[in-house]
């Protein structure tokens, strides 16, 4: 509950926690803006697309600015609020003079000790949930320093008996706590100090001998707690030497009888030690019941003083009522009398009379009209409030409905224009005659006007203006190749289509909101493998959480080669690299360039990930000696470095190559890609029986397709933003997705093509239909959906039962290739049969 001392004031509190609002809100909104327009976080390391994200942000509304400085009413603070307030020494409390100093300046700790600048161990928020607060016993330390604080206090007060020029100095260090403290009393003090409190310069800008007579009772009242402590002090001082006296005495009796009696029998000995002994016993007793007798006369004393104060108050009261009594007499007769000369109409009342009785109905017509002002007011800004309400919830729907319709209309749009692009390139035939008709003169424009990229200046469109897309998608990839215009035609189609999708998948629930939600609840804990996490995953990680996902799941399969590793592993490795002979750096330096020549940050020699993708693959190779490089390896790492740095990179690779596929997947055998083609054979068949039979039938071996599926995780044969779906599964999952992925695809073209009947024509459409796989949520739906069970045992035992086999028919093979080295050697005809791979060595 917050209270300011003027109407003023609240007006000011009032306007100052809307600038806050406006100010969180403008900044939340630009922090959501920067989240949609950069895939990290920036407190988390960033890839290559975090550079060069696409958006533009939005400026603020300058409209609903202009409203808030008008509507704002200029007003100042009568006194110090907020942070000023609070860095402030606290104001002496009339209220709390029952109160000691100590108590007092306990609670303010307590409750504000937050507020204290320079302290960062006190300031957080503790909530108390009993009926007392539990407060820590004090150290002897903080006794000390309380005994100084409290010295020093009396000195200032004896200071400024008679007049003060600053407010009473509270420190906020550190002073004893009580033991315990009920809640209720302390909200009662709290309550009786907000409804007399006052700032500083309100304190002193009042009556002076207000102020001296305040301070006088302040000083009364700690100078008689002075004085009953030191009695206190005295009295314990007393009982001490007298305690001390009766043991000397003791003694000395002791001493003397034990000299006296050396010839009386020990019976009678005994029975005086025992008398001795109940006379000590009475005398103590008597010392405690006198104790007693003096506690009880002293609590009779209390209550008796307790009953005087209830009395008087009892008299205040009684006299209160009586008084009101009166006064309740006293309109009576007035009202009675004003009613008898209305009624009578005569003017025999005196003046006197009639005036007091004219204010006072002026008076009561005056509250009346303030009565019913209030209540109109409170009427008119409840109305407003309802009706500001109520136009906000309008706003806000037809916002809602024109966002959606305006997308509908977007995606329709795209969908028009990718048709309108297939007619063109249908309407493009060869024209045999030299004529050039007007019809051929209108096509040929709308193709100039439809293959303008964004970045191209665009003149003024004499016939149709087509919808503009970027020269590069998110990731960097070229949406429009340079080269065939053909090809330039269905990339833009393509394109087309993709927004289309993606402009019709906004428009039911996102799972931006869901993830929001997610990484929210993960906050304050570590994130954990679960069901929930895998659908989210599945599902597609947004854009700006990506990084931090793929960090998170590397590190989650990494995390025993991570932690038998030195600090500054990777530098080592890439430091070695450079410095000592390595037999793959050359091949490497041949693949940079050929890696993504359609991404721009791998286009050229100067582009940065260039330089990135060496380091991590020759890192790599000195990691892995007996691989060192192979091709594939360079286009698994630049589709890391996309959102990953150079060392996150290193251990995705690892992960790939060390963790997720088996032995020998990456060397020069590839004896563990071609155990996954067999594997995967053996998957179509059960799954696409129907396919599987159709290329048996024309014979077309499709592993010759898939190959390079499995070898780089579907780099350059889907579109980007399904390749970075499935690479989201994969890195969480592993290889099985590849397994799933691809017979998706296949399931999702499977009718186009049982359609074909011929080999050549199945092969050659194998070779592109991937391209033409759009939509990401159809494809996800078959890979975790339509194609289950699917477990990850079945996939094991088959790769186990391939994998003798290839290397049988691979030791034959050796044998074979042996025996013509041999045959070559003896043969003066075969002599000059020499391979590429002996001219190389």
């Amino acid at each position: 509950l917050l209270q300011a001392a003027t109407r003023q004031d609240m007006t000011y509190w009032l306007q100052e926690l809307q600038q806050k609002r406006w100010e969180y809100c403008n900044n939340l909104d630009a922090a959501k803006r920067d989240s949609r327009t950069s895939p990290t976080p920036s407190d988390l390391s960033k890839g290559l697309v975090a550079k060069d994200s696409p958006g533009s942000i939005l400026s603020q509304n300058a409209s609903a600015e202009r409203a808030r400085h008008i509507l704002a009413v200029e007003t100042s603070p009568t006194d110090l609020v907020g942070e000023q307030a609070a860095s402030q020494p606290a104001p002496v409390q009339p209220s709390a003079i029952n109160f000691s100093l100590k108590q007092w300046s306990t609670e303010i700790k307590n409750s504000m000790s937050s507020l204290r600048k320079g302290n960062n161990e006190n300031r957080k928020s503790v909530f108390y949930t009993t009926e007392e607060w539990e407060l820590l016993d004090p150290t002897p330390k903080d006794l000390e320093d309380s005994m100084a604080l409290e010295e020093k206090r009396k000195h200032l007060a004896e200071g400024s008996k008679g007049l003060t020029s600053s407010a009473f100095p509270f420190d906020f260090g550190r002073i004893p706590h009580k033991t315990r403290r009920p809640l209720k009393d302390m909200i009662g003090s709290s309550k009786n100090r907000n409804s007399s409190d006052s700032s500083p310069t309100e304190w002193y800008s009042g009556d002076g001998n207000k102020l001296v007579s305040e301070l006088q009772l302040k000083y009364q009242s700690q100078q008689e707690e002075l004085e009953k402590l030191k009695k206190d002090l005295l009295s314990q001082k007393e009982l001490v030497r007298l305690l001390q006296q009766t043991v000397r005495s003791s003694q000395y009796d002791k001493y003397f009888a034990s000299r006296l009696c050396e010839g009386v029998p020990k019976d009678k000995l005994e029975l005086l030690h025992q008398k001795d002994d109940q006379i000590l016993g009475l005398s103590n007793q008597l010392e405690k019941l006198s104790l007693e007798k003096d506690s009880l006369q002293q609590e009779v004393k209390n209550l008796k003083c307790k009953v005087g104060e209830l009395n008087e108050r009892l008299g205040m009261l009684m006299e209160t009522i009586q008084a009101k009594d009166e006064v309740i007499m006293k309109l009576s007769r007035q009202l009675s009398e004003c009613e008898d000369n209305t009624s009578s109409q005569s003017g025999a009342v005196s003046p006197s009379g009639t005036t007091c009785t004219n204010k006072e109905l002026q008076e009561l017509d005056r509250l009346k009209d303030n009565l019913q002002g209030y209540k109109t007011q409170n009427k008119f800004l409840n109305k407003e409030i309802l009706e500001l309400s109520a136009l906000r919830r309008n706003a806000e729907a037809r916002e809602r409905e024109w966002q959606a319709k305006y997308t509908s209309l977007e995606a329709k749009l795209c969908q028009i224009e990718s048709k309108y692009l297939i007619l063109l390139q249908e309407m493009k035939t060869p024209v045999c005659s030299e004529e050039k008709s007007p019809a051929r003169e209108v096509i040929t424009q709308l193709l100039e006007d439809a293959l303008k990229a964004e970045t191209s200046e665009q003149p003024e469109q004499a016939f149709f203006k087509p919808h503009l897309v970027s020269e590069y998608d998110i990731y960097g990839f070229q949406t429009v190749p340079e080269d065939d215009d053909e090809e330039k035609l269905v990339a833009k189609s393509r394109a087309l289509d993709l927004k289309s999708l993606s402009l019709s998948e906004n428009r039911e629930i996102s799972t931006g909101v869901k993830w929001e939600n997610y990484l929210a609840s993960t906050m304050n804990r570590e994130m954990m493998r679960c069901v929930e996490l895998k659908n989210l995953i599945r599902s597609g990680i947004p854009h700006e959480h990506r990084s931090k996902m793929w960090k998170w799941c590397v590190s989650l399969h990494v995390k025993k080669f991570k932690d038998s590793t030195v600090p500054g592993y990777f530098q080592t490795l890439l430091q070695n690299a450079l410095e000592k002979q390595n037999p793959a750096s050359k091949q490497i330096e041949l693949d940079l360039l050929r890696t993504l020549p359609n991404n721009k940050h791998y286009s050229s020699p100067t582009s940065e990930g260039i330089q990135k993708l060496r380091n991590v693959l020759l890192a790599f190779s000195w990691r892995n000696p007996d691989i060192g490089y192979c091709q594939g390896l360079n286009r698994l790492v630049a589709i890391a470095l996309l959102y990953l740095e150079q060392e996150d990179a290193f251990w995705c690779l690892v992960t790939i190559v060390e963790v997720f596929m088996p032995r020998d997947y990456y060397t020069k055998t590839l004896l563990g890609s071609q155990v996954d083609q067999r594997v995967f054979k053996d998957l179509m068949s059960e799954k696409l029986p129907r396919l599987h039979a159709h290329f048996e039938q024309y014979k077309v071996d499709y592993t010759l397709i898939t190959f390079n599926w499995f070898l780089v995780v579907f780099v350059d044969s889907v579109v980007s933003d399904i390749l970075f779906k499935i690479w989201d599964s994969f890195l969480y999952e592993g290889p099985k997705v590849i397994f799933r992925f691809a017979l998706a695809l296949f399931k999702y073209k499977e009718e186009e093509i049982l359609k074909l009947q011929d080999s050549m024509a199945i092969f050659k459409y194998l070779r592109y239909f991937t391209r033409t796989v759009l939509d990401a949520r159809k494809l996800t739906g078959i890979a975790f959906g339509d194609l289950n069970p699917f477990p990850l045992r079945q996939i094991r035992n088959r790769r186990t039962y391939h994998l003798e086999k290839v290397r049988l028919e691979l030791t034959e093979l050796e044998a074979i290739r042996e025996d013509f080295l041999r045959e070559r050697d003896t043969c003066a005809e075969k002599r000059d049969l020499i391979s590429d791979d002996e001219e190389d060595s």
